[in-house]
């Protein structure tokens, strides 16, 4: 927990960095791929898993350490051998658990996230789910059981391979050679995320794209169908928390709905988007049909919410900052209040970036939440030894967004509801 913390406080500045030159980048091309709301969302759900992540809020049914202790025929040491291996069999591993979130209803909740900008860049790389608290697929790693590769190896590569799979996300890369025919290119990858039926649950390979060319997944980027990005029942909206769980909640409807107790059970294990027979009728859902021809979400905003989102995202930051830093000083118990302190934050400014009202009982929340935090502890988890004003800066921050909140929900979103009619 406190270790992966640690890791993360080096790897968010790298790809906070990264994702500022590709919009840098974009500017100078004069082609924009990486819109500021879009971005938000997406470093908001990478935050809302980081976190979740470090608290330990997933547990695997079986222990990748039992299943060492039981099958391994041999007793490997941690050197550069055994590291290889288990970056291959992780890489085995990381397409069957992708493959099967495409292809299997209920677990195409867990991944719906990463697939839901309408936008391929690299800030929608860390679109991560927050709604996946059981590992079932463990099991995938027997083959470095059996070599008896130790825990730690697989431990550290793990964190590892999920890194490396942030760079092809970007749209400003075009094929790259003979490197095509042995790593996942952006080329590639950008087939994953399209929507195009071309394209439909192709390349689930992670780093190594021969597991889709021997699984008969794999399929080209063609020069004459350029990919659409998104999924094709849109999300509309910003909040990773909303987007985690829209999937599960029409299954969840679909089950109740069915008349057929045959359908309520399988309705979880048919591929991806099934439905009973006759409910895309009956209980009509928003699908994009043409892929060529749709309103992508949220692109009207005034520069007044996209700034103050921007800065809502980077406060939040220098937040769970503070939290990665401190996890052994914050103690085991107040590290979930902190972390619900921060699942609170976004999900009230993404609620706000939706241009929804009621953002404003959540802001009110977490201010009443946070009061309670400094009024019970006496500080914020120890802020106020590092920075003597520590208190005056979270209460006067928290104020400031609260009233902020509420001028856009009560003069600045009329005002543009009003512009829209009088155009």
């Amino acid at each position: 927990m406190e270790q992966y913390g640690k890791i993360l406080i080096i790897a968010m500045p790298i790809f906070l960095l990264l994702i500022v030159i590709e919009k840098i980048y974009g500017y100078y091309k004069g082609i924009d791929h990486a819109p500021l709301m879009d971005s938000v969302s997406s470093i908001s759900s990478g935050i809302t898993n980081s976190v979740k992540d470090v608290l330990g809020l997933s547990i695997s049914l079986l222990s990748y350490e039992w299943l060492v202790s039981k099958l391994a025929i041999f007793s490997l040491e941690a050197n550069i051998l055994t590291y290889i291996i288990g970056f291959f069999i992780i890489d085995f591993y990381g397409y069957w658990t992708h493959r099967w979130a495409h292809q299997i209803n209920f677990f195409w909740n867990k991944h719906a996230i990463h697939h839901s900008s309408e936008e391929f860049n690299l800030a929608c790389a860390l679109r991560q789910t927050v709604s996946s608290f059981v590992n079932l697929f463990t099991f995938l790693l027997i083959p470095a059981a059996i070599l008896g590769v130790p825990a730690q190896v697989i431990a550290i590569t793990l964190p590892i391979q999920l890194f490396l799979q942030f760079w092809y996300h970007t749209r400003y890369i075009g094929k790259m050679g003979f490197l095509e025919k042995i790593l996942v290119t952006p080329s590639h990858h950008r087939v994953h995320h399209a929507i195009n039926p071309e394209y439909m649950d192709k390349n689930h390979s992670q780093i190594f794209i021969f597991w889709d060319k021997w699984f008969g997944t794999f399929q080209e980027e063609l020069p004459e169908v350029p990919a659409v990005f998104g999924i094709t029942r849109p999300a509309e909206t910003w909040n990773p928390f909303k987007i985690n769980f829209q999937h599960l909640w029409i299954l969840i409807k679909d089950a109740w709905y069915a008349e057929n107790w045959k359908d309520k059970f399988r309705i979880w294990f048919m591929p991806t988007g099934w439905r009973p027979e006759g409910f895309d009728e009956k209980y009509p859902i928003h699908k994009i049909n043409d892929v060529f021809n749709f309103d992508k979400y949220g692109t009207e905003n005034s520069n007044k919410l996209i700034y103050w989102s921007v800065a809502q995202m980077l406060i939040t930051l220098l937040f769970v900052s503070y939290l990665f830093d401190n996890i052994a000083k914050i103690g085991l118990t107040n590290i979930f209040v902190y972390g619900a302190f921060i699942f609170i934050t976004i999900y009230s400014y993404t609620d706000l970036m939706d241009k929804n009202k009621y953002s404003v009982i959540w802001e009110s929340i977490r201010f009443i939440f946070a009061l309670g935090i400094i009024r019970y502890y006496g500080d914020w988890f120890g802020l106020n030894s590092v920075i003597a004003i520590g208190n005056y800066l979270v209460l006067g921050y928290l104020s400031v967004s609260l009233l902020i909140n509420i001028y856009f929900i009560t003069i600045d979103f009329k005002l543009e509801t009003k512009a829209i009619l009088n155009t």
